[in-house]
């Protein structure tokens, strides 16, 4: 048997596993992510996460997405794996660097449920991000061409490649239609997450969100975080903001020193454990 546990940021949901003792899995990571993930045939969640003991910092996280992909950098899921890791007794409740893809990040948890987070630093050339195109260039209110229409886009890299489009109606966007065409689109080669925003004064963002690998989401922590960046860096809001998602909402503050910290809930859902044969999709969940 499996044991895991489920976790969720704002709506945001994981399957986490917790790896620190014993890194024995019964499957392959991706095959993993894809029968638990499934809302119908599995536990059902935004993605998979593995966490571990860690090279560069005490504890290592990897997030894979539903489809199997790597998830790369996920904020909802630090401040989740943070509680994980208090509550299953691997850290006091005190500062701890985390191990996420190529970061460290700086985690504190104010209380088991509540979790700041140093994100590290925002990136905003064309090369960091992984578009096409000139790579000391950015891209900052930029045209953006895509089925016969054309956006205003400010593309981020904070920890994943993420392109905000500042709407006045937010509510109004067809996210279904438009966010796989843009997840796709030519200029990410390696895809990227959408975000559809409304800037409802300088120090209140709105936010509607297609992940890359995982479709429409209530929440994205790292893409509120670049959201807060685009803001700024666009000329519509203040370097500190409430951002507000479709699960809740997140404090976010863009430092002057290029860092952004993230600041908002963790809550657990449940445990459970999954047979080792990941052929068959039977489950046995205990509630607690």
């Amino acid at each position: 048997m499996l044991s895991f546990t489920k976790l969720h940021g704002i709506g945001n949901d994981f399957v986490f596993i917790d790896q620190v003792e014993n890194e024995d899995l019964p499957g392959e990571p991706s095959e993993m992510a894809k029968k638990l993930c499934d809302r119908r045939f599995g536990v059902g969640s935004d993605g998979l996460i593995f966490v571990k003991r860690g090279d560069r910092a005490p504890f290592r996280m990897v997030m894979l997405n539903p489809d199997g992909s790597n998830g790369g950098m996920c904020g909802n899921g630090v401040r989740c794996a943070a509680r994980l890791l208090v509550e299953n007794g691997h850290q006091p409740l005190a500062p701890f660097d985390l191990e996420v893809e190529q970061r460290v990040v700086q985690v504190e948890p104010i209380r088991p449920d509540w979790i700041r987070v140093n994100m590290s630093q925002a990136l905003l050339t064309r090369g960091e991000i992984g578009m096409a195109g000139p790579p000391d260039e950015r891209f900052i209110d930029s045209a953006v061409l895509c089925g016969g229409e054309i956006f205003t886009g400010t593309a981020v890299f904070t920890g994943n490649p993420h392109l905000m489009i500042f709407v006045e109606d937010v509510d109004s966007v067809d996210l279904e239609k438009w966010g796989p065409q843009l997840e796709h689109h030519e200029l990410f080669p390696s895809r990227s997450n959408v975000h559809f925003v409304q800037a409802l004064d300088r120090g209140h963002l709105k936010m509607r969100i297609w992940e890359r690998g995982a479709g429409m989401t209530l929440a994205c922590g790292s893409g509120a975080c670049s959201v807060a960046v685009a803001g700024f860096v666009s000329g519509r809001s203040e370097r500190k903001v409430l951002i507000s998602l479709p699960g809740g909402d997140l404090q976010i503050e863009y430092l002057e020193s290029g860092d952004v910290m993230m600041e908002g809930p963790a809550a657990r859902v449940f445990e459970g454990e999954w047979p080792g044969e990941f052929s068959n999709l039977e489950s046995r969940i205990s509630i607690g």
